[in-house]
């Protein structure tokens, strides 16, 4: 299970989800991806039960690379606690994901196996995702230039 080896601060609020992503949106190491298309709290079981999914699929072949890490705690107060006396104490860590967000990465195999090793990995995630090409992704950068938007 992902976590951090060690934080500075144990308790953190819980922050807002507004926007897209502008960092991590791209494809940095694979040729094939998967990309968040709604803002969400992505469980370190949740990263974890995806990575075995598509390992499992694609065998020996290809590499993976997750392209998320949960550096957020989430706090919970024991059952049947009464109001008051301090916030709880972390129980689990997640990754803080907004949309165009890239999850994994894949390269290596096919895309056909590419496109089945993510849409199984998509089934374990608690948000809806799309399979992207680099190739594809460089033809929306290209067109999103030439009409004069935001690259």
């Amino acid at each position: 299970m992902l976590m951090p080896k060690r934080v500075k601060r144990r308790r953190v609020m819980r922050g807002r989800m507004k926007g897209r992503a502008h960092s991590g949106n791209t494809l940095a190491y694979g040729e094939y991806g998967l990309m968040a298309l709604e803002p969400a709290w992505i469980n370190s079981n949740q990263i974890e039960a995806a990575r075995i999914a598509m390992t499992r699929f694609i065998k020996r072949g290809g590499k993976v690379w997750i392209d998320i890490f949960p550096h957020k705690p989430v706090t919970k107060k024991p059952a049947e606690t009464r109001m008051g006396s301090g916030k709880g104490s972390p129980e689990y860590w997640v990754a803080v994901v907004k949309p165009d967000r890239i999850l994994f990465e894949m390269a290596g195999v096919s895309e056909e196996i590419a496109r089945e090793a993510l849409r199984l990995a998509m089934h374990k995630l608690p948000i809806k995702c799309k399979f992207v090409k680099k190739s594809d992704l460089v033809d929306m950068d290209k067109q999103n230039l030439s009409e004069g938007g935001e690259g």
